[in-house]
């Protein structure tokens, strides 16, 4: 391994900087084993700076001719990475060496000749540096020719290369894993719409107290109860309260406090989120309106309340020092105005996901921004109105919605509150009058507009600030098709299948090995097959008519918009590499097979290789009883 290139026919890219800005800034999003990386320092250096930062004069001059050549002193001419230079060149690259200085290594950027070399150093007690000489390497961007170009990779010295798999990355995964990664990023060259992760926040801290508190918490996973996926929820919350862990603490810092910070956490679902804050210190609570099995499991010290949350005068929190809305849905445009009316003192920190005005659904107002882009700027006007100096910060969640807003402070004087207010109900009263608002009326809220037309608010004990808002149902509606009856989806299924069948049958298009596949229809076209009132039902479901024949995936294949009949002798579809498993003998089968009672040549498998039964005597149901989940990890 010498000198490792990725081609690309295309046109020279624009990005290159912009990429190599991201695997500085932030190697996490390619290297998991990292959580991020701290900057100290940015500055010009000349020749004798370098020599200082470096030590050793033979380093020198071989790290020095490697960043302005791609050539090591020790190597021959004949390598593939050595090239020549002349003497004119050297005193103005220097000047384009841009250095950042961080904990483990040292970037020297060379914009004229399109390469970035990194220096690997370490730092001991007293704070002397040494550098890894053998981890030097350069990536360049070379142009072929005006259709062509490519990345390559070269290092200082192979042989001599230590890895140690977390901040010292393998060769082989830098030209199979980075590489392709540079190469996406410089052609897509686009900056994103929000702020970078754990802007806000000291990450060598978040780092520290995230491992922490994922060690301690990580039994959660096993002990589960919800139908949720474990290893996401638990992960997200822990991560969620890291990040409210080390806010609060560099607040108290800033602010010389000593008293840990209170909360409520509103919407607060299997309530994980409270229970993590709660055993860390933090006194408080949270509200759903619907109960979850694992909050028996929690622990009296865990406060959880079920109760639906209407924004009123009965839902202030003037003793509390954070409101929080971890994907709030309905509530989250309410919680900056909670916290706004509830003390000039309250904050609060709110991470959106579904889109929801005041008083119904979200209605898109601009298409040059992406929908999450424009409702989580519509959130920060929500704060802005109620008086908030609003921050915005990403964070490191296994989620596409994690941006957050906080409101940390206020923009104006207690003394102007009455003001204020007016503005906050005048813009309240504004959004859920707006044409085209379908204002849905609560059954267990006042019907009444507690705004006035001038904007003021009446402010009745117990009375909505916003008229039609509608707090979720208590019994969770399931809309994934799973509740439909089970003749209604038969009946869909065999409707859409016998087409598909249908057109190519007896014509031997699409056989394989004689055995009728089928055709393939789009989604719209497989909605022509139906009847009104079967589409008005399934538009009620989420997903609707995809999402029923998702669910059959037993007889359908859905990709890119178009549905195929699935046929088991072929390779699984998402992994195209991996062939199905076979099905071992004893194996239990607990569903019938639909090919062998309804496609006309049966199904494609003999039975003891089909994971389904060919008729009720090939059911074979588990006889083992359920296990019980035990209390042990609280």
């Amino acid at each position: 391994w010498t000198k490792v290139g990725f081609i690309v026919n295309d046109p020279l890219p624009d990005g290159f900087w912009s990429a190599v800005d991201v695997w500085i800034k932030k190697p996490h999003v390619v290297n998991k084993r990292l959580c991020g990386v701290k900057e100290t320092d940015s500055k010009d250096v000349d020749q004798d700076d370098l020599r200082l930062l470096l030590h050793d004069p033979e380093l020198f001059t071989d790290a020095l001719l490697f960043m302005i050549t791609g050539a090591s002193a020790a190597h021959e001419a004949d390598k593939p990475w050595s090239s020549s230079v002349r003497a004119s060149h050297f005193c103005k690259l220097l000047y384009q060496l841009y250095f950042f200085l961080m904990p483990s290594l040292l970037f020297s950027a060379d914009f004229g000749r399109q390469r970035v070399t990194f220096i690997p150093f370490e730092e001991d007690a007293e704070g002397k540096a040494s550098l890894r000489k053998g981890n030097i390497y350069q990536i360049q961007l070379c142009n072929q020719d005006c259709e062509e170009w490519s990345l390559e990779l070269c290092a200082l010295s192979v042989d001599s290369w230590f890895s140690d798999g977390v901040a010292y990355p393998k060769l082989p995964w830098l030209s199979s894993d980075l590489l392709p990664k540079l190469v996406r990023w410089a052609t897509e060259c686009r900056s994103s719409e929000f702020r970078s992760t754990l802007s806000l926040l000291p990450v060598e801290k978040y780092s520290l107290m995230y491992q922490q508190l994922k060690d301690k918490y990580k039994a959660m996973v096993k002990v589960w109860p919800e139908v949720t996926d474990p290893e996401k929820f638990v992960y997200e919350d822990v991560a969620i309260a890291t990040y409210l862990l080390v806010l609060w603490a560099e607040e108290r810092a800033e602010k010389g406090l000593t008293a840990r910070q209170s909360f409520v956490d509103l919407g607060c679902g299997n309530g994980l989120l409270v229970h993590i804050l709660t055993n860390e210190g933090h006194p408080g609570r949270g509200i759903d309106v619907r109960r979850r099995k694992i909050w028996d499991m929690y622990g009296p010290q865990t406060l959880l309340e079920e109760k639906a949350i209407t924004p009123s005068e009965s839902f202030l929190f003037p003793g509390t020092d954070w409101l929080i809305g971890n994907h709030s849905d309905e509530l989250t445009p309410w919680i900056p105005v909670i916290a706004a009316r509830s003390s000039y003192s309250c904050r609060y920190f709110v991470l959106p996901c579904c889109f929801f005005d005041f008083c119904g659904k979200y209605q898109r107002r601009q298409c040059k921004k992406s929908q999450y882009k424009e409702y989580i700027d519509f959130i920060a006007e929500v704060s802005q109105v109620c008086g908030f100096n609003t921050d915005e910060d990403c964070l490191r969640i296994p989620s596409t919605k994690r941006v957050c807003l906080l409101g940390k402070s206020r923009n104006y004087q207690l003394s102007d509150e009455p003001e204020v207010e007016q503005q906050r109900a005048h813009y309240i009263h504004s959004r859920c009058t707006a044409p085209g608002v379908t204002v849905q009326r609560s059954d267990v809220s006042n019907d009444e507009d507690c705004c006035n037309g001038d904007g003021s608010c009446n402010g009745t004990p117990g009375s909505s600030w916003g008229a039609g808002f509608q707090p979720r149902d208590r019994v969770e509606a399931v809309r994934n098709c799973a509740a439909l009856p089970r003749d209604f989806v038969d009946g869909v299924v065999l409707r859409v299948a016998n087409a598909l069948l249908g057109m190519t049958a007896g014509d031997g298009e699409g056989s394989c090995r004689d055995w009728n596949q089928g055709g393939s229809l789009s989604v719209s076209e497989v909605a022509g097959l139906l009847g009104q009132e079967t589409l008005r039902l399934l538009k009620k479901e989420c997903g609707g008519l995809q999402t029923l024949l998702r669910n059959n995936h037993q007889v359908f294949r859905v990709e890119g918009g178009r549905v195929y009949i699935r046929d088991w002798r072929e390779k699984m579809p998402f992994r195209a590499d991996v062939k199905r498993k076979p099905v071992t003998p004893g194996a239990l089968k607990t569903r019938l097979c639909w090919f062998h009672a309804h496609h006309p040549q049966g199904c494609p498998l003999q039975a003891e290789s089909c994971a389904f039964a060919h008729g009720a005597h090939d059911l074979r149901p588990s006889t083992r009883p359920l296990k019980k989940i035990k209390n042990e990890a609280f």
